[in-house]
């Protein structure tokens, strides 16, 4: 059973930063391909960030890019995503999911891409409220 855990979150002026962390524990699986999502009313869960904790590449959104930066703990499978230059458009709730594999189904590594149904553990989600 794999748990993952979120933390982080809040209300923030545009233009502020947020930190949120996220950490996958509970298995015996020694690495994670750990994503952040993002889900606003009336819109569908979008693929912000991705890395595999064991090394490789990140992934980031074209609307995150130069803004939102993954970095990662010495404590094994725990990743940060912070997020700078805040606007509104990144208003929603923010989930972390994790998956065992590397090599996603549709060919894609951890990193390339974060597709929802490439992950199966998902955290509970935090609210990102971005104001003017």
């Amino acid at each position: 059973q794999v748990q993952v855990t979120e933390s982080g979150g809040g209300s923030v002026q545009a233009g502020g930063s947020l930190r949120l962390s996220c950490a996958a524990h509970g298995s015996t699986y020694t690495g994670f391909c750990l994503g952040w999502f993002r889900q606003s009313p009336g819109k569908e869960r979008e693929g912000v960030a991705a890395r595999y904790t064991l090394g490789g590449m990140t992934y980031y959104a074209d609307s995150v890019k130069g803004r939102f930066t993954i970095s990662q703990d010495n404590a094994k499978n725990t990743l940060h995503l912070q997020m700078n230059n805040l606007t509104l458009e990144d208003s929603g709730v923010y989930y972390c999911a994790a998956d065992p594999t590397a090599l996603k189904a549709g060919g894609n590594w951890c990193g390339e891409a974060a597709e929802p149904g490439d992950f199966g553990y998902w955290g509970q989600g935090t609210q990102v409220t971005v104001s003017s």
